[in-house]
């Protein structure tokens, strides 16, 4: 044997070793996905889809208004009974756009009263992970409090009580800044009460597109009878070491043992936070009432978490300032709001008020001085109140999820910022 007939034996056995080598790592890939692709089945979640044509890209485009869905299924989702899932299916049958997780649906309802019927607007979360044939809202039903003739909680009580399968429903595209992003930062979602509707959005997503993700979530409730989709949550923790679930009992039952029905005593806070997280460069994902809101986003700040790694929507997102603008906010100087030299306007009317900055907003000044105004989440989310704006500015604490036309503004989430006329 030659020389050259041994150099051509050596490098023939070297490819094929590496054939061999990329072969078996192909098909260990293949499996790894084939199983993946089986979990999300096992869970109900949705499978990746592989190849997309820009003609399919273009079919699921947002519509415009509002369009026609029926209810496919209602489920109720927690053992005390206040939560359910309603599964949504266009009526026309055509695709549905992909969704951000973490984004709400807004509805158009028509709700019966003494005299016919009554249209409002509402916002509800989507709380499953982005299909191509239907949506979910999962809703709590709100009850006002004993002795408030006010009438809280319509909308929530009108879906357990007046909708059904094969119920029709007006619902606008998904909407809303508050979404999970699409990079390998380890992310911590927290919800409070009903706020975990988009944290299951973003949750179910994450399993099936980003399996490798470093995932936390801090579940708040007050009880084992408020917890949502908890056997869901337990299943896709047993199947994903990435991700890690912990339950937060404020008041949990006799009954109930930490460790066991629960993994804390307490609500959701930054002490909890120090000791479970390690230091890692995490985005917070949060949503709940008020006090967990108002007491965890600065906390976060003052921990040191960067501005822009801490995500949150709130019940009145308004209400909820973030350390910068607080700060922001104490070095301004007086204004002119402040001296009553303000004057807001409302063009139809007539009418002229001084400006009270105790309103709180526009839209709660203009119903305070019997200014009718057609609104609907009053969180910044809708749209509804949106009004043109003839003369003047306005300011906004922080950016609304609806994105109001150009010269116009949205009266809930904004106050003036110089004298102004409203179109209203």
């Amino acid at each position: 044997m030659t020389s050259l007939h041994l150099i051509l034996w050596i490098a023939s056995g070297i490819v094929l070793q590496v054939a061999i080598y990329l072969g078996v790592g192909f098909w260990r890939h293949w499996q790894e996905y084939q199983a993946l692709r089986g979990r999300a089945v096992e869970f109900n979640l949705p499978v990746k889809a592989t190849s997309p044509t820009a003609e399919s890209d273009l079919a699921k485009a947002p519509w415009p208004g509002f369009r026609t869905f029926r209810v496919e299924r209602k489920v109720t989702e927690d053992v005390a009974q206040s939560v359910c899932s309603f599964y949504l299916l266009p009526e026309d049958g055509q695709a549905l756009p992909r969704f951000l997780p973490g984004q709400f649906l807004t509805f158009r309802l028509d709700l019966p009263t003494t005299a016919g019927t009554e249209q409002i607007i509402r916002c509800y979360s989507l709380s499953d992970a982005p299909r191509p044939d239907s949506y979910r809202v999962s809703i709590k039903r709100i009850l006002p409090p004993a002795g408030n003739q006010l009438p809280a909680g319509r909308s929530s009580n009108f879906f357990h009580d007046q909708v059904g399968v094969g119920s029709l429903l007006q619902v606008r595209a998904p909407a809303g800044h508050f979404h999970i992003d699409r990079s390998d930062a380890p992310v911590v979602l927290i919800g409070g009460g009903i706020g975990i509707t988009p944290m299951l959005s973003m949750l179910n997503w994450c399993v099936v597109e980003q399996p490798g993700r470093e995932v936390w979530l801090f579940y708040g409730v007050r009880d084992g009878s408020e917890l949502v989709m908890r056997a869901h949550l337990a299943a896709l923790a047993d199947a994903h070491p990435n991700f890690h679930l912990f339950f937060c009992f404020s008041q949990p039952l006799p009954e109930e043992v930490v460790g066991r029905d629960y993994h804390h005593s307490g609500r959701i806070d930054l002490a909890l936070l120090r000791l479970k997280l390690a230091l890692k460069p995490y985005h917070f994902y949060i949503c709940g009432p008020a006090p967990l809101m108002e007491s965890l986003v600065p906390a976060l700040g003052d921990w040191g978490v960067p501005d822009a790694h801490i995500h949150f929507e709130a019940f009145g997102p308004a209400s909820v300032l973030r350390k910068q603008a607080e700060t922001s906010a104490a070095a301004m100087p007086p204004n002119a709001a402040e001296d009553g030299d303000i004057v807001v306007t409302f063009a139809k009317s007539g009418k002229q008020f001084p400006w009270q900055p105790t309103a709180g907003s526009l839209l709660a000044f203009a119903e305070a001085n019997g200014i009718p105004v057609d609104s609907g989440c009053r969180a910044g989310g809708c749209g509804t109140c949106q009004t043109t704006i003839r003369a003047g500015e306005v300011a906004y604490r922080q950016p609304p999820d609806y994105d109001p036309e150009p010269g116009t503004c949205l009266l809930c989430v904004c106050t003036p910022k110089t004298s102004v006329t409203l179109e209203v």
